[in-house]
């Protein structure tokens, strides 16, 4: 993959000095945390685990997920008012991620403005430990999410690391994957797609929800991988980095996380897909470059 000479975008925003510092490295504290404050309400451990697992990669936020699975409401915060600024000229993670982020710009300018639309790209925001959201507090620990709220994605860049080290998904590409992604569920969002699940809360079963949530982020993964067709000409694109995405997207899915934290598969909470699942849709887009071909929504067999 080739980087270092795109467009950066001008969409990012950094609130590394604004944020909330460590998150104390884990899924939430004690009982004013996180899962503290979830205990409380309606759902049972089991839902909490797989919902945050599942948010830790690459998901959108748990809170909005949670709150997709309870059937209530998501939770609504003030927007942080802190300030932001450019990226540092001397950032180069940061300044990769803002190329990316440029590139999925001029990718889905192009793809709306052929359907007769017009793009509304999305802010990233980059920051540490933790950081109020208009979908709740964005944590580190729950890896990169978007906000349909604020129509913003959040990341905090040790993730990268964390994909790296711990779930062996090293490469570039692997990390252009994560942005990719995210921006999916904006467009999702922009196509009303996200809306249209959300109004399922309430009115279906725990079990039909979690099925809804898994076509909504197959959806976002074969999304990443259009934006991968249409640049991989421009990012010189080579079968290495398509290889270092689909590790990153094997590592991921809902069967291996659930391997790896309590030995145990339970298809039935999946609301990520299995890896066999997210890799065959990252790569129906990467091989087609068509949005139609994403429709999870209308197909028998995932």
């Amino acid at each position: 993959m080739e980087w270092g000479n795109n467009r950066e975008s001008d969409n990012v925003e950094d609130a590394r000095d604004s944020s909330g510092g460590s998150s104390g490295g884990g899924f939430g504290g004690g009982g004013g945390g996180l899962i503290g404050g979830l205990l409380s309400g309606r759902m049972g451990i089991g839902t909490i685990v797989i919902a945050l697992a599942a948010s830790y990669f690459l998901g959108i936020n748990p809170l909005t997920v949670l709150g997709f699975l309870d059937g209530g409401p998501t939770p609504q915060v003030q927007q942080h008012a802190g300030q932001t600024h450019s990226v540092p000229a001397g950032d180069v993670l940061a300044r990769h991620v803002s190329e990316v982020l440029g590139t999925t710009e001029e990718v889905w300018a192009s793809q709306f403005k052929a359907a007769g639309s017009q793009y509304r790209a999305p802010k990233l925001v980059l920051f540490r430990g933790s950081y109020p959201t208009a979908c709740g507090q964005g944590q580190s620990a729950q890896g990169p999410f978007y906000c349909p709220a604020d129509q913003k994605v959040y990341i905090d860049l040790a993730f990268y690391e964390t994909l790296k080290n711990r779930l062996g998904a090293p490469g570039e590409f692997a990390q252009a994957y994560v942005i990719a992604h995210e921006v999916g569920h904006h467009v999702q969002n922009l196509l009303g797609i996200s809306g249209k699940v959300d109004a399922q809360r309430g009115r279906i079963s725990e079990a039909q929800q979690n099925v809804l949530s898994v076509r909504l982020e197959l959806q976002a993964d074969c999304l990443a991988g259009v934006w991968g067709y249409h640049v991989k000409d421009k990012l010189r694109i080579d079968q290495s980095d398509v290889d270092s995405a689909m590790n990153a997207a094997t590592k991921i899915g809902d069967d291996a996380l659930q391997r790896q934290a309590t030995g145990t598969i339970r298809p039935e909470s999946f609301t990520h897909g299995s890896s066999a699942q997210r890799v065959r849709w990252f790569t129906t887009g990467l091989q087609s470059g068509s949005i139609q071909r994403c429709d999870t929504f209308n197909v028998r067999d995932l």
